[in-house]
């Protein structure tokens, strides 16, 4: 029987990737978006760039999760955290706070190319392991109505970027170089070396 892992995650998509490689897993959830979890900041630090943005808080929401393991008296298992974020011109580009903020993303990501960073990391509570997935995404130029198109059809909430390369928005997408599994979200090479590491049988 294939061990079972704790994903740290709320993200569909994260599971569906998880899935995708037989990966048996199960969701620890957190009471809300992690922005919302006093003990994980998704603020940047002052100075941060964003590969240390994005590896701390993927570290923090593997520690927050086994904290959680240990509040609820849970099995100990390997346990997955993840996170995505966007550099564009030196800036950390997270997730939208409503659908104005939106839309000014997408507008400055429109005809140019930004890099998408997803850090991984998997820990057995004592072993914090990661990997970083580094990709390049060129958007084509966008038409103004087409950016409110996409914000109003819900898509852009809470992704990073404000966007989903899965979803509607890969008509925007003009070229990527990198991982489109670290594109989603959850790089599987990397992830699939991580829980390697561990002596997870894939």
């Amino acid at each position: 029987m294939t061990p079972i892992i704790y994903l740290a995650s709320n993200s569909p998509r994260r599971r569906e990737l998880l899935q995708q490689i037989r990966v048996s897993y199960e969701v620890l959830a957190f009471r809300g978006p992690a922005r919302h979890d006093h003990d994980i900041c998704e603020d940047t630090l002052p100075g941060e760039d964003a590969v240390s943005y994005v590896k701390r808080v993927a570290l923090l929401k593997a520690e927050g999760g086994v904290r959680r393991i240990e509040w609820r008296g849970l099995p100990r298992r390997l346990l997955l955290a993840a996170d995505t974020t966007l550099e564009l011109d030196g800036e950390v580009i997270g997730k939208p706070r409503d659908g104005e903020h939106a839309v000014q993303i997408l507008r400055e990501l429109s005809g140019r190319t930004h890099q998408v960073l997803t850090a991984v990391v998997l820990t057995d509570g004592e072993r914090y392991l990661q990997r970083l997935s580094t990709n390049q995404v060129r958007f084509r130029p966008l038409k103004d109505a087409e950016i409110h198109q996409y914000v109003a059809s819900g898509e852009a909430t809470d992704k990073a970027g404000a966007y989903g390369i899965q979803g509607r928005a890969a008509v925007f997408i003009e070229e990527i170089r990198g991982s489109y599994t670290g594109i989603m979200g959850l790089p599987l090479f990397e992830t699939a070396a991580l829980l390697q590491e561990f002596g997870y049988p894939l």
